[in-house]
């Protein structure tokens, strides 16, 4: 064994607990650490020829990488819809990867760990009250959990012509129709070669809503002519938290041939509400949801997984499965994960999430996901209470959606944003919205509570006075 590693093996116990105390110094000032930073390093680093040593690495580490890093499992990081990592995901995250597992199959000498992921889908049916009849799966995050989902559409709508696009590629134009895609899906489209503009919009409801026109949905469904397509729809879209009519559209799948996708990559965590979960009825007809888990589970990133219907295991497979290599066997006798999404090595994903389910319960979670809607509608009061913002949607859950008040100061929404971000207080996304240039806040994270409120609030008017808007 090489020297330097060997001396990392007989130091391991003090190796892990120096990295244990910095990770706990860390997580025990994170209310006090930036949310922003201006550091930088130089990349071009030269690699040492013998190795440090992990003590030395975790050294350099603290003195050169550790300052570009920001505390986005926090309180006040608002930006994009990130969530922290509670005290049971973390401890799940550093099993996985103690215990690094390929998670792949159920039954097999290599390893069995996919029987944890299969219990971990269980817990999160019941988690969302959606029935049984979903194969789920842990992928990287909501962009992956779309891309599996919408392979398998787009097997889907080829099988409706008596074709194999997986084996043959694709030889017909798919038909898709959305109203407010989340760009993560448009990406999914780019990559699974049906083309990021190749979608009919669907108008939106009147008003100011994000949500599917239904009617305008039958008419576009109409002017297909029987053909089949595949519908796009947001259980909370990203700008405003609208839900599409989940009640509606199951009327209409069983009228129309669809494959019917739910992106509810956050908003479907509402149905662990009794208060919200009204916003999702109906959803568990769809064929396919994705949700991710590094949002409102709280557990830490690459943490997302898909629901696809049983009923399409055979197009599942027909996508994803490794058909060179007999050695798998028969992928419906010998069930592999890796015949049934994109990735070969995946980690231990399900772990972060188990621990945190049988740790926290369905009322932790109805907890952190109520008193989230609630601080968003803390924060959009004092929003309209202030003279200098006004709010470009209603908040409809969790996400927050405003702007400096009057026409004339939207050339000065990214300079206060801007400002905002660089006080590191803070750090909210900037957005467009009925082509208003805007702010985003979105509440998800677990730590966040009316304290944090209060300290963004003063910050935002200093930086008002500050810049004399």
């Amino acid at each position: 064994m090489n020297s330097v590693l060997q001396q990392d093996l007989n130091d391991l116990e003090n190796i892990l607990e120096k990295t244990k105390q910095q990770g706990l110094g860390f997580l025990n000032n994170l209310e006090n650490s930036p949310t922003s930073n201006k550091e930088t390093i130089d990349p071009t680093r030269a690699l040492n020829e013998l190795g440090l040593g992990s003590l030395a690495a975790l050294k350099e580490f603290n003195e050169r990488l550790a300052p570009l890093l920001v505390a986005s499992p926090g309180p006040r990081y608002w930006g994009f819809v990130t969530g922290g990592s509670t005290p049971a995901s973390i401890v799940g995250d550093w099993l996985a990867s103690v215990y690094d597992q390929n998670t792949q199959a159920i039954k097999a000498q290599g390893g069995v760990s996919a029987l944890i992921e299969f219990e971990t889908i269980n817990l999160l049916l019941q988690l969302f009250d959606l029935p049984k009849t979903f194969l789920g799966g842990f992928v990287t995050g909501a962009t992956m959990s779309n891309f599996t989902c919408l392979g398998i559409a787009r097997q889907w709508f080829g099988a409706q012509f008596g074709k194999d696009f997986a084996k043959n590629g694709i030889s017909e134009i798919l038909n898709i129709l959305t109203a407010t895609p989340h760009s993560s899906a448009v990406k999914s489209l780019a990559m699974l070669g049906i083309g990021s503009q190749n979608y009919t919009v669907i108008k939106t409801i009147e008003g100011n809503r994000e949500a599917i026109d239904i009617v305008d949905l039958e008419e576009k469904i109409k002017a297909l002519n029987g053909k089949p397509f595949v519908l796009i729809s947001s259980a909370g879209t990203v700008n405003t938290a609208d839900f599409d009519d989940f009640k509606a559209i199951s009327k209409l799948n069983g009228k129309y041939n669809f494959w019917w996708h739910i992106d509810a990559a956050f908003g479907g965590f509402a149905a662990i509400s009794d208060k919200f979960k009204h916003l999702v009825e109906g959803w568990e007809n769809a064929d396919s949801i994705t949700i991710d888990c590094h949002k409102w589970l709280n557990v830490p990133y690459e943490s997302a997984f898909y629901l696809v219907k049983n009923d399409h295991v055979n197009l599942q497979i027909e996508t994803f499965q490794n058909s060179n290599a007999p050695y798998l066997g028969n992928p419906l006798e010998n069930f592999n994960y890796l015949n049934v999404l994109p990735e070969n090595s995946r980690r231990l994903r399900a772990l972060p999430v188990w621990f945190s389910l049988l740790a926290y319960g369905k009322e932790g979670f109805c907890d952190i996901v109520e008193n989230s809607v609630h601080l968003a509608l803390h924060f959009g009061n004092a929003l309209i209470e202030d003279v200098h913002f006004e709010l470009l949607a209603p908040i409809r859950l969790n996400n927050v959606c405003f702007t400096l008040k009057g026409n004339h100061n939207q050339e000065k929404v990214a300079s206060f944003l801007t400002h905002l971000n660089d006080s590191g207080k803070v750090f909210m996304t900037p957005t467009v919205y009925q082509n208003k240039k805007g702010i985003r806040a979105s509440f998800v994270n677990w730590r966040t509570s009316e304290k944090d409120i209060k300290i963004v609030i003063e910050e935002m008017k200093a930086i008002i006075s500050e810049l004399n808007l």
